[in-house]
């Protein structure tokens, strides 16, 4: 009797591990999405932007920022084959297993994938027979291998149609778009092709219960009624173009698929619904996209009213590209109304995302060279370059930004601060301005200049205005005697950074400061515990920001433990590269 209740608990386990383990097909319930159980499920995603489909600014290039511009320069520089050993090496180093696997673990559960087109079939004037659509393994392959990342993590994978053919806007960036062939709107070779490649991937996936549903195309923006004043359809009012390709992709999909969500986008960047109601499947959701306004509720009330009206849940499929102050705020506005996320991106050359790729001197003359011109980069250098940033995008090679991650899937229901690094003090130890608690502003620092509102508020801010090292409101630079060291430059009156220290041995220590002033009006204090210890200290004159002098706070008491230390502006306008503690 045991031996066939555990034979039969085995074959349970297998059964169970053949379909995933999941709670079943994600699906629109009322105002919810839910799984198979009817349980609210809130997705807390990333987007892999700049795998399938690179945007130029993800590369630090400006100038003629489409992928098929950059490929196109870059063989003219490398030539052909070599141009494709870097797209290859890119396409197989961005993503990969180690990188879903992070994301699980840093809390993330759902994943949204940018698909390029073109990886999965051929444009349509490159068609041998106009009528039929060429497959093209590559994409569905990489497809494939990410789903089976996410199956084994138990996340879901939404599948987002970022360039569709023609491309489905005038920012031709987001799309890949050549402005000298036809639009998706104006070809109905394009539009057949963009409705088959759905049908295709809604075949594929029709049983995947880890597909959490289908974007079906990233960010309408294109004026129907009025090209040339209203180019990117925000003032749209009909939309009835937009309209019939949803529909006629969503009658395509479901003739082989009954069981994922269709996901739609409005005109305008994903926003503009006028025209659009009343929705024509009852297993769809509403993706909104939302970029450098105010996280207030005002700012979110157009979703909320069509959520209500239509009776359908809402996900923000794309946010991002901002401080951790905005990230924390978003998530707990979106939260707090049960709307799901998927941030953008997981990774690029920048520093406000999970992780950062590197750049190297040999690209940077590639990405110089195709921003400003002047003389031609050397090729071998150039391929060098580019190769050796293809294996930076791996996860072991990137910057982990520990604190972009932190604002995101902590801060917004903690006030709690954490240490950014170790701090232990004995006689000698040097703590490092930039490596301040990690925690949300006013309570790990505070800053005055925190994020970017430009779309509110019409006027850009920084947050970080170094754009380096970390992505809180504080302002770093890096230091130009040394390729690894940062310092806090452009302090204000008011502000003020904490460090969480361990304290080896208890007594009284001379605390000295590492600062730079061109003016005499600096003042600061120091709090210990919340208490002040050293009162408007003078800032010594250094006789310039980039040239630092130390100066000494003497008998700061310092009990054995943890200690919180406080470094506050009384009068700003200077610079703090480090602290030191002396016994």
């Amino acid at each position: 009797m045991y031996r066939l209740s555990s034979v039969f608990f085995i074959m349970l386990l297998c059964l169970f591990g053949s379909k995933g383990y999941t709670q079943g097909f994600l699906r629109a319930q009322g105002q919810k999405i839910v799984n198979e159980k009817g349980e609210n499920v809130l997705l807390r995603g990333m987007g892999l932007g700049g795998w399938m489909l690179q945007e130029g600014y993800m590369l630090k290039i400006d100038k003629e920022g489409q992928q098929y511009r950059i490929r196109e320069r870059i063989e003219a520089l490398i030539g052909p084959e070599k141009t494709r050993e870097f797209y290859e090496a890119w396409l197989a180093n961005h993503v990969r297993k180690a990188d879903v696997d992070s994301m699980k673990r840093w809390g993330f559960n759902s994943v949204r994938l940018p698909m390029h087109y073109n990886l999965f079939t051929l444009p349509s004037d490159k068609e041998p027979f106009p009528d039929k659509n060429t497959w093209l393994e590559k994409g569905f392959q990489l497809t494939d291998s990410l789903l089976s990342w996410c199956k084994a993590n138990k996340m879901y994978l939404i599948l987002d149609l970022h360039a569709a053919p023609g491309g489905q806007g005038n920012d031709v960036n987001i799309s890949d778009r050549d402005p000298s062939k036809p639009y998706l709107w104006n070809s109905e070779a394009n539009q057949r092709k963009t409705i088959a490649l759905w049908k295709k991937l809604a075949q594929r996936y029709r049983d995947e219960p880890f597909i959490g549903g289908y974007d079906i195309l990233n960010e309408p923006n294109y004026g129907f009624e009025n090209p040339l004043d209203d180019r990117n359809g925000s003032r749209e009012k009909v939309n009835a173009p937009l309209k019939k390709m949803m529909q006629e992709i969503t009658q395509a999909i479901r003739e082989v698929d009954k069981n994922h969500m269709v996901i739609i986008e409005g005109n305008g960047w994903g926003n503009n619904y006028n025209g659009i109601f009343p929705l024509w499947d009852n297993n769809m959701v509403l993706s909104f996209h939302k970029y450098w306004n105010y996280n207030d509720q005002a700012s979110i009330a157009h979703i909320l009213k069509a959520r209500e009206e239509q009776n359908v849940p809402v996900w923000l499929g794309e946010t991002g590209e901002n401080s951790n102050v905005w990230f924390r705020d978003a998530i707990a506005l979106l939260e707090k109304n049960n709307i799901g996320w998927a941030w953008w991106p997981l990774k690029k050359i920048g520093v406000n995302n999970p992780m950062e790729i590197l750049s190297n001197p040999n690209y940077d003359a590639l990405v110089k060279f195709l921003n400003q011109g002047g003389p031609v980069p050397d090729a071998p250098n150039t391929y060098k370059g580019l190769m050796e940033l293809a294996n930076s995008s791996r996860l072991e090679q990137t910057s982990i930004h520990r604190d972009v991650i932190d604002a995101m899937i902590r801060q917004p229901f903690s006030n709690d601060t954490r240490p950014f690094k170790i701090h232990s003090v004995q006689d000698g130890a040097v703590i490092y301005a930039v490596d301040y608690d990690m925690g949300r502003n006013n309570y790990a620092y505070f800053d005055r200049d925190t994020a970017d509102y430009h779309v509110s508020s019409k006027q850009r801010s920084a947050g970080n205005r170094g754009r380096i090292y970390r992505n809180d409101g504080v302002d770093i630079a890096r230091d130009s005697s040394t390729n690894d060291r940062y310092y806090v430059n452009s302090i204000e009156t008011g502000e003020w950074l904490q460090y969480t220290l361990n304290v080896s041995r208890s007594g009284n220590y001379m605390l000295k400061l590492s600062t730079a002033a061109t003016h005499s009006k600096g003042r600061l204090s120091i709090l210990l515990n919340e208490k002040v210890v050293a009162e408007s200290v003078i800032v010594p004159v250094s006789g310039g920001n980039h040239k630092f002098t130390a100066f000494g706070i003497k008998n700061i008491l310092l009990k054995r433990g943890e200690q919180k230390i406080k470094i506050r502006a009384d009068e700003g306008d200077f610079i703090l590269s480090y602290i030191q503690f002396i016994k």
